[in-house]
């Protein structure tokens, strides 16, 4: 068992302490720990403006101050709650205008084809925002850009798996709706051999490389291709912020923004699969990975269930390692359904289609966060657990000043 000392990915799942935004100097953060223990917590808090030129955040500790790194995005505040906080207890922080610490962090590469965000110097993730091509003898149909692969663990082994022969369209980790109807026809944007809708990379609206935390976020088309003539009926946009907040593990919060621009609904018909999929690394097999929900089902009796979080890992050539997915408390069916592959390779997708339709409708917007936890080695469910408890029921915050 390894402990969840994290340098952490955001996807969302932050905590907002509700506060009147206007210009101040310096402010008082009480964060209180609440009914759980937490460690390394990752907290996003709105402060107001606190200057121009950065800002700087101390703990204070009786007679001590500690400076804390700290990152400043327009009105918010980000660092992480370091170390142990015990429950029921609380901890002091007073964040001033003016620099700080900035020294390591998370940093954000893009060249022509991938974007690779590195924590520590230690790659965690590749985003490819160029199509990739199918291998060799494939149809060309397979080509698809807005995904992610490699996910690394902190030692370097690659979790996900793209092209797999057994299902050529699997991408790492990606997301997409299977079953639906648009305008009447039948729109796969998830198998891509039958050509009825894929999923591209458009543009991205923002990349951040800093002390605290780093990532980006993506607009991506889900387009339909059934009638005759491209026409994109979802625009979504993905962020991802990697978080650094210490060694051993990295967490993954990847928020999905859909929007539909048609003048026409989007039905998502109750379907097995659809949504935010991921394809298990090859070195997991039948007989030396599981599966592990936050209600205590397996491999064998996962599928079809609802879950808070789902841990799945095994064994790699370089040794054990593994994911922990979770869901939160505001998405749409939460505790989602899963679609759980009952024997084979590692396959896992939290499915809020599963169970009941869902009617995007023209005009709004549909948000849908997660957070992933990856890791060396194995973990325990107390560790598990308590990653979601940070992620879906987060400390309280009280801003002051």
């Amino acid at each position: 068992m390894i402990k969840a000392h994290l340098c952490v990915l955001w996807i969302v799942g932050v905590v907002l302490a509700m506060t009147s935004i206007q210009a101040r100097a310096e402010v008082t953060i009480f964060v209180e720990a609440g009914e759980y223990d937490r460690v390394d917590t990752p907290l996003t808090v709105v402060v107001g403006t606190i200057g121009a030129e950065g800002a700087t955040l101390v703990e204070v500790k009786g007679n001590q101050r500690v400076e804390t790194p700290v990152q400043v995005d327009r009105v918010r505040a980000s660092f992480v709650l370091s170390g142990r906080t015990p429950k029921g207890t609380r901890r002091e922080f007073v964040l001033t205008s003016g620099a700080g610490k900035s020294a390591g962090g998370v940093e954000v590469k893009e060249d022509a084809k991938e974007l690779v965000v590195a924590c520590g110097g230690v790659n965690v993730l590749r985003y490819y925002h160029a199509a990739m091509q199918p291998p060799e003898g494939q149809d060309k149909k397979y080509a698809r850009s807005g995904f992610i692969h490699p996910l690394w663990s902190p030692g370097g082994k690659v979790l996900t798996e793209i092209h797999p022969k057994d299902h050529i369209h699997h991408m790492g980790l990606w997301n997409a709706w299977t079953k639906t109807k648009f305008e009447g026809r039948d729109v796969d944007f998830w198998n891509l051999k039958d050509g009825k809708g894929l999923v591209r990379f458009v543009k991205f609206a923002g990349k951040t490389s800093g002390p605290v935390f780093g990532g980006f976020s993506a607009v991506q088309e889900h387009v339909d291709l059934t009638s005759g003539a491209e026409k994109v009926v979802l625009n979504e946009v993905v962020d991802v912020k990697v978080w650094n907040a210490g060694k051993g593990s990295w967490l993954i919060d990847l928020t999905s923004a859909q929007k539909c621009v048609a003048s026409s609904p989007l039905q998502l018909e109750a379907y097995r699969y659809g949504g935010l999929g991921f394809r298990g690394t090859s070195d997991w097999g039948m007989n030396n990975s599981d599966y592990l929900t936050s209600e205590g089902k397996t491999r064998k009796d996962g599928h079809g269930t609802r879950a808070r979080w789902c841990n799945v890992g095994g064994e790699t050539k370089a040794g054990p390692a593994g994911v922990e997915f979770m869901s939160h408390p505001q998405n749409r069916e939460h505790p989602e359904p899963m679609r759980i592959w009952p024997d084979g390779y590692i396959f896992f997708n939290f499915t809020p289609i599963q169970k009941t339709e869902w009617v995007m409708e023209p005009g709004k917007e549909y948000v849908l966060k997660y957070r992933m936890f990856v890791y060396d080695g194995t973990v325990t469910k107390e560790t598990c657990e308590r990653m979601w408890r940070d992620f879906g029921e987060p400390p309280a915050v009280k801003v002051e000043g």
